[in-house]
Order: C-alpha cells, then sequence, then structure tokens
C-alpha cells in the first residue's frame, strides 16, 4: 500500500499517484464521483441560483431599464452581482458610467476564474469562447469540486447552461411582474447567489492557512466596504492570499532557521577557522 501524503489539501491521496494524476487533471478533494452525481449537483446549483433573476428582473425593471435592456443585460453579461451592482446603483441614482465601472470592476474575478478553468477543463479551442461566457462563480465553484476533468467538465457545462436558460428566464417573467411581485427582500430571491456560493465553498476551506486567508478576505472586504467604490472591496479582498502566504513563509522561514544543522551546530565558515592553524603548522614542517 503507498504511504499516504502528509498534506492536508488531499486527502487520501497517496506518495504512488502523484506521478500518474497532475495537478491540470485533479480538482476537488475525494475519489471520483459517479456522473449522474455530478449532474444532480450540478442542475441543483443551476435552479437554486438560476431562480434569483426573478430578483434581479423586479430590481432591474425598479431602477428604470425596460424589459428589453433587463434581458438584454441578462443575456450578454450574464454575471448576477455585477448585474445587481449596475441596477442597484442606476436605482440610488448613480449616473450610468459609475454604475458601469463599479460593474466591470466586480466581474474582473472572473478572469481570474478563467486562468484556473483553463487548465482544469483543458477545452476545445472551438469551444472556448462560448465556455468563457459561462465562467462566473457557480460553474468555478462546482467545477473545482469535482476529482477528474471528466467530471469537471460535466459539472461546469451542465451549471453554466441551466443556470444561464433559467437565470434569463426569470429575469424576463420578473422584469414583466415587477409590479406584481413586489419587494423582492420579502421573497429573498436575491440572497439564493451568495448563500449557494458560500455553501459550495465551505467544505473546501480545510486547513488553517485557508481559513486564514478567508478570515482576512472577509475582514478586507467588509472594512473598505464603506469607502470604496462598488466592486472593489471584491478586489480588494483578494488581497489577504499574498499577506497570509507572506506571514506563513516568514513563520516557515523562522522555523528553519531555528532548527539545528545536521553534523552539529558548526557552519562551514567555523570549520575552515579551525582549520587554518593546522594548514600553517603544516607548511612549517
Amino acid at each position: 500500500m503507498a504511504e499516504r501524503t502528509s498534506s492536508p489539501d488531499i486527502p487520501g491521496y497517496s506518495e504512488g499517484a502523484r506521478d500518474v494524476v497532475g495537478p491540470a487533471d485533479s480538482a476537488g478533494p475525494g475519489p471520483a464521483r459517479p456522473d449522474s452525481a455530478v449532474v444532480r449537483d450540478a442542475l441543483g446549483v443551476g435552479i437554486a441560483v438560476g431562480l434569483s433573476g426573478f430578483a434581479f428582473g423586479v430590481t432591474a425593471a425598479g431602477s428604470g431599464l425596460t424589459v428589453l435592456q433587463t434581458c438584454a443585460l441578462s443575456l450578454l453579461a450574464f454575471t448576477g452581482a455585477s448585474q445587481f451592482a449596475l441596477v442597484g446603483a442606476l436605482a440610488g441614482g448613480g449616473s450610468p458610467y459609475t454604475a458601469a465601472v463599479g460593474a466591470v470592476f466586480l466581474s474582473m474575478r472572473n478572469a481570474f476564474y478563467g486562468i484556473r478553468l483553463s487548465q482544469l477543463l483543458a477545452l476545445p479551442r472551438a469551444v472556448r469562447p462560448l465556455a468563457a461566457h459561462m465562467v462566473i462563480d457557480e460553474t468555478t465553484a462546482v467545477s473545482l469540486a469535482q476529482q477528474g476533468r471528466r467530471a469537471a467538465r460535466i459539472g461546469f457545462v451542465v451549471t453554466g447552461v441551466s443556470l444561464y436558460l433559467l437565470w434569463n428566464l426569470s429575469t424576463f417573467l420578473g422584469a414583466l411582474g415587477a409590479e406584481a411581485i413586489g419587494d423582492t427582500n420579502t421573497w429573498g430571491l436575491d440572497a439564493a447567489g451568495p448563500a449557494v456560493f458560500l455553501a459550495l465553498l465551505a467544505p473546501m476551506v480545510r486547513t488553517a492557512t485557508q481559513r486564514a486567508v478567508a478570515a482576512v478576505a472577509v475582514l478586507l472586504g467588509l472594512g473598505l466596504l464603506p469607502v470604496l467604490p462598488s466592486g472593489v472591496p471584491v478586489l480588494a479582498a483578494a488581497l489577504a492570499v499574498p499577506a497570509v502566504l507572506y506571514v506563513e513563509g516568514r513563520k516557515l522561514q523562522q522555523a528553519q532557521t531555528g532548527l539545528p544543522r545536521a553534523g552539529g551546530d558548526s557552519t562551514p565558515a567555523d570549520i575552515a577557522r579551525t582549520a587554518e592553524p593546522d594548514s600553517a603548522q603544516g607548511e612549517d614542517r
């Protein structure tokens, strides 16, 4: 039986399998799951988050957008948090340019998602432009939660397609029935997306370093929220990663510095200084 690795990030991962499974082929922890289970979970995420399109449709219509403009925004942008930020700024009396800048800042996180997913999914070039349109929080979380490239691809496609269809359908219905639906806070639909996303991420935060990154990111995001434009605190929260890694690196460096050296505490310089008198005596003789 292969010896188990001491890494806490990949439970059950063996030393013998390290050369077989590369980082591009592996995603979440645990053994590979049946395709039906991946499809079921992906559909659950797509349906749960897709229903929050009702809230967006109502909010967008209330901010002054027409049904056509609301539907076009969902069809072409398809990034829920940025869409909510845009219509929220418009509803609050902000200028369209300021609202657009905040939405763009908030959606920039999808570019970082794409870097990771491009390695994990390794999709053919012909479908990459279409797949790029579906790189959002939910598809990224579902893909990274899977074990193996096949399961990650299934999770990405099923989540993306189901969420895109239901999000746009519910956006259309919400925009049409804005007056009948009323305040979306009463229904709680606006909280569906963040709740599902956090539920997907929570099991993946296992080590002390990951928990520290999450905690610092939350503090940065919440602390900067009152003073920075919409979308910027989310990007600033990403600074938690280098900050925590820097502290961890310093701790590791200090721990290594404090360890005794192999063969005793003598350094090469000490050994050289000790050998100098012997060499001089040899030359005199």
